[in-house]
């Protein structure tokens, strides 16, 4: 059964796959709306989101394992320290939510597209392109902006403080992808997000009891929208971007995967009532654009592997796909 249900959502994120991207693209901008009406904390909202997400992942990963075979100690230890760095980007990001807003913060946390391929430069020694000056300097104009330190009246409780929360988050996440692809990307991405989630959900626990507590007993309200940020996001979401991206180009993928932002700012706007200033959304403009830029240009997408010479984006179902 649970192999059956592996091979048919692989199949059809597979055929149909600009669909899938662009539905899970959508299902992921809907998480930043869900925790923030949840109301809960950081730590309450990363471990539950994680944790009622595994019952949903792990048949799927379970369908995987019978057909493709086990992790490596490798990947395993790679998945593990993966989530820890996801719990922190994720607590990160939920105290930005509060500080700046929903739509902003999935804006803002692009900065990963710059930040990952500058670790690969700086460890793994990857060259940059010629143009990933100028995309450093537009992202870093267009956080400023977001984040209003060059005027008054924005959006947010705290938005200096939330840009910065949503910055380091992107920063966590930078690391969570750099140590998913330095353990290497020929094994199952299901299997691999189920390590992920765990060691996520174990880190948040501990995390969360260290800054700003964690509830176990949130209430029934909070546990609803949690769940459904479990299944929108962490499940749908992320398994239809995983399963799709590598049947398209970079290209093609990367501008699907806008639609997660760009959604978010929607939907904030919808749901939440959020009305980020001109000068916020002229940042957030910024942001996508170099996001976008950076995606697109291959500077660190395009990766060739041994599938007859065709480009294989095995990273891209690790966009910021929050």
């Amino acid at each position: 059964m649970d192999r059956d249900a592996d091979m048919i959502l692989s199949r059809a994120a597979r055929a149909r796959p600009r669909p899938a991207v662009a539905l899970g693209a959508l299902g992921i901008a809907t998480s930043g709306i869900f925790i923030d009406l949840s109301g809960t904390s950081p730590g309450t909202a990363t471990f539950f989101r994680c944790a009622l997400a595994l019952p949903l992942l792990w048949p799927l990963a379970r369908g995987e394992h019978r057909r493709t075979g086990g992790l490596s100690w490798r990947n395993r230890a790679a998945a593990a320290a993966a989530g820890a760095f996801f719990a922190a980007d994720a607590m990160l990001w939920t105290q930005a939510i509060l500080e700046v807003g929903a739509g902003v913060t999935a804006v803002v946390v692009n900065a990963q597209v710059i930040i990952v391929p500058l670790l690969s430069s700086l460890i793994d020694r990857e060259r940059l392109g010629r143009s990933f000056p100028v995309l450093v300097g537009c992202m870093a104009t267009g956080i400023v902006l977001t984040g209003g330190v060059l005027g008054t009246g924005v959006s947010g409780d705290a938005p200096a403080r939330g840009t910065v929360h949503a910055v380091l988050a992107a920063l966590c996440y930078s690391g969570f992808l750099f140590l998913l692809r330095r353990g290497g990307r020929t094994e199952g991405v299901l299997r691999s997000y189920c390590g992920v989630l765990i060691s996520a959900a174990a880190v948040s626990l501990i995390g969360g009891v260290l800054w700003r507590g964690v509830t176990v007993t949130p209430g029934w309200e909070a546990l609803g929208w949690l769940a459904l940020t479990a299944v929108c996001g962490q499940v749908g979401g992320w398994s239809l971007v995983a399963l799709a991206t590598s049947r398209l180009s970079s290209t093609v993928s990367s501008a699907l995967l806008m639609l997660t932002p760009v959604g978010a700012l929607v939907l904030a706007a919808v749901v939440l009532g959020e009305r980020p200033t001109p000068a916020q959304l002229l940042g957030c403009a910024l942001i996508l654009a170099s996001a976008y830029a950076a995606s697109a240009s291959g500077s660190f997408h395009h990766r060739f592997t041994n599938t007859g010479g065709k480009p294989c984006d095995s990273d891209s179902w690790t966009d910021r796909v929050e």
